[in-house]
């Protein structure tokens, strides 16, 4: 692997490379510096074109509009689902080597946001016929090697694998940079912000935190845990090599081979719909036993029962016969997946019971 010491990404030699970064962690750990501190480190050391995306900054603003509650985790999904719509956007720009132009359908504050986030970049420009809503790449953008960092929490692994299959897709570089920093200091710095979360929102998505698994997911092998905040930054050579072997070792996209799916599905599905039978039942009854601890009325508990059950039935049904209703994703056989997207889906459903009053 080439290192940061004997390595600058002119983009002179060979085809362009091209990476995305997720940067991940609680809320008040230090993302935001972190990423701005390494995308000035790599645009003067390196010669990169570097563009941090937070969420934070890019969402919030274009859903709320003034309201003064966070949005349900139904619809934050769709808004995360938005934005990577918008990044593949501007990445087939990239590759193709065209102007970007906006999408048909969007959030018009979201969009303008994200337009924004890469104009600050030098990234894009507007065209000469901006009331056509066209964008120009930058000299920057098509000529150095590029890498979007992805600032959010990404507490879900479902979340970041989103992120790996756009990179998948299009052949590009792929890692994850984790900011392992305690909680309880997440907590002091977030009730510093002007605009603080609710504690108890941070203490939950501590709970619910997946950290990159490297060892369970062949699809994370490229990633790095870094302590913050004291550790993060004097792992500058480190991070730079995780990037460095990214870009030059992108994601290829494997071509369907039908015959040995067909084997293969025919060969390990009745195991896979029976581990995640067993484990989605068992995920059903610890909930339903959580819901009466929070003395969940009896008609509630009945219809959480119901939407849990029906919940169940189709997520085994689409690994049954490769729907794509949850499970999105052709390339999901492990379990741990499933379960992971049981989970997110199933946490939608019971904050309408748990969160209000019995």
């Amino acid at each position: 692997m080439k290192t940061a010491e004997n390595t600058r990404g002119t983009g002179s030699d060979g085809p362009q490379k091209r990476g995305l970064c997720v940067l991940c962690g609680l809320p008040a750990a230090g993302k935001s510096t972190f990423a701005r501190a390494l995308a000035h480190r790599l645009r003067q050391e390196q010669g990169w074109a570097v563009g941090v995306v937070a969420y934070d900054d890019v969402m919030p603003d274009a859903f709320l509009a003034g309201a003064s509650a966070l949005p349900a985790p139904s619809q934050w999904k769709l808004l995360r689902q938005e934005l990577l719509k918008y990044l593949e956007y501007f990445l087939m720009a990239v590759i193709n080597g065209c102007q970007m132009s906006a999408p048909p359908s969007r959030t018009e504050a979201m969009w303008e946001d994200f337009i924004t986030c890469l104009k600050d970049q030098d990234l894009i420009f507007s065209a000469a016929f901006e009331a056509q809503s066209c964008y120009l790449l930058t000299k920057t953008a098509v000529s150095r090697p590029l890498l979007l960092v992805l600032d959010d929490n990404f507490y879900y692994q479902s979340m970041r694998y989103e992120v790996y299959q756009l990179a998948r897709k299009y052949s590009l570089g792929f890692c994850q940079l984790f900011l392992d920093c305690p909680l309880e200091t997440c907590l002091q710095r977030n009730g510093q912000r002007p605009q603080a979360l609710p504690a108890a929102t941070i203490r939950l998505m501590g709970r619910k935190l997946e950290k990159p698994s490297p060892e369970k997911n062949a699809w994370e092998h490229n990633s790095l845990t870094l302590q913050s905040p004291a550790g993060a930054s004097g792992a500058s050579l480190e991070v730079t090599d995780l990037l460095l072997s990214a870009l030059e070792n992108p994601v290829k996209y494997a071509e369907d081979n039908m015959e040995q799916k067909d084997t293969d599905r025919i060969i390990c599905s009745t195991n896979i719909l029976h581990t995640a039978d067993v484990t989605l039942r068992r995920i059903v009854s610890q909930t339903m036993k959580e819901a009466k601890d929070e003395r969940v009325l009896p008609y509630k508990l009945k219809l959480l029962a119901e939407e849990l059950n029906k919940l169940k039935a189709e997520f085994l049904e689409d690994l049954k016969q490769g729907n794509k209703k949850y499970l999105c994703f052709q390339q999901t056989t492990d379990v741990s997946d499933v379960i992971s997207f049981f989970h997110y889906e199933k946490d939608n459903i019971v904050q309408k019971y748990f969160s209000k009053k019995h």
